[in-house]
């Protein structure tokens, strides 16, 4: 069931009643504090703090700006203009990419609140800004903190689920003959799981950055560093499923025996993915043991032969090559150190 309202959403929410009621403790305009506090909430801690730092001199930026242009040519449309784009200029200049928004915003919004003591309008647009950072950190901080756990441990899952299925599908049309005919679909399979791994990937970016204000537990920390571990261990599958669908594979010359027993095993390891119950590893080696007996004999009638394939491998080998990569990926998914 999916939540209805997601934690970033709270903390948001929080963030702007805190920040201004704060501001209208020391009376000054919450406006310019509740944005900066609505764009400082991040992903993680680490985020919110270290794009804080940039976003505090960037609105200092186009504070500054607001003020210059507005004394010069008042309240008109070359001042928005002006401010605008020297803020945005500006900011670039200095790399300060993550505070381009806010300041931006801030200068054009300056212009509509100033009307007399410019100076004095610029240092309170900084402690507003303080404000903003300061209170949407301790939120982020210390409200719901961002915990991508069990997000992380869910997609590991439900990533090996999808993997088993590339290997089935892509083995299977191999085998009765329909790989170039189901080309495109085997591509889009591999391309939707490889957005699940980035996506993965980043989640787990941003546990580690989250992991320095709020440290896992011992046992925390064993079963997160499990989870990296596996989800290389599905990039590697993964490399190996698009180097399978990018091989031209005609003419494979296997009997119907075999392909019986190379089509079993990939059932087999399907099923292991999909399920972890299922995975026994001593029944993993048997199966591996078999397909690597068929990759050797193959290895030896081509060493006999080498007429028939002079330049390049045969058909045979490079699925057979691929399909024990991937055997021994699967045993190291689940038999993690």
């Amino acid at each position: 069931m999916k939540k209805i309202v997601g934690g970033r959403v709270i903390k948001t929410g929080v963030a702007i009643f805190l920040t201004a009621w704060i501001c209208e403790l020391l009376d000054w305009p919450p406006v310019f504090a509740v944005i900066t506090a609505i764009v400082s909430i991040e992903p993680t801690v680490s985020d919110s703090i270290k794009k804080g730092v940039i976003r505090f001199p960037a609105s200092a930026i186009g504070s500054a700006y607001a003020v210059f242009f507005i004394s010069i040519f008042g309240n008109s449309p070359l001042t928005y203009t002006l401010a605008a784009v020297f803020t945005i200029v500006t900011c670039f200049r200095l790399r300060l990419h993550a505070g381009l928004l806010v300041a931006t915003l801030t200068a054009v919004a300056m212009i509509e609140v100033i009307h007399s003591n410019f100076l004095f309008s610029f240092f309170i647009r900084l402690g507003t800004t303080t404000v903003g950072l300061l209170v949407s950190t301790a939120v982020n901080m210390f409200v719901l903190p961002p915990d991508y756990k069990n997000d992380i441990q869910n997609n590991i899952q439900s990533m090996a689920n999808r993997t088993g299925k590339i290997i089935e599908k892509v083995f299977k049309d191999i085998l009765e003959d329909r790989h170039d005919d189901q080309d495109e679909i085997e591509k889009e399979m591999v391309a939707e799981l490889d957005k699940k791994i980035l996506q993965t990937e980043l989640l787990i970016r941003f546990q580690k950055d989250e992991s320095k204000y709020h440290p896992l537990a011992a046992s925390e920390k064993q079963q997160f560093q499990k989870v990296q571990d596996q989800i290389v261990r599905l990039r590697l599958i993964h490399y190996h499923m698009d180097n399978l669908i990018n091989s031209p594979l005609r003419d494979i010359s296997w009997s119907a025996e075999e392909r019986k027993i190379i089509l079993h095993a990939v059932t087999e390891l399907t099923k292991a993915l999909s399920d972890p119950t299922y995975y026994q590893p001593e029944k993993h080696q048997l199966e591996l043991q078999q397909i690597t007996e068929i990759f050797w004999e193959d290895n030896e009638e081509i060493t006999k032969d080498s007429d028939k394939h002079p330049t390049k491998f045969p058909p045979e080998l490079i699925i057979l090559y691929e399909l024990v990569a991937v055997y021994n990926l699967v045993d190291r998914f689940y038999n993690i150190k």
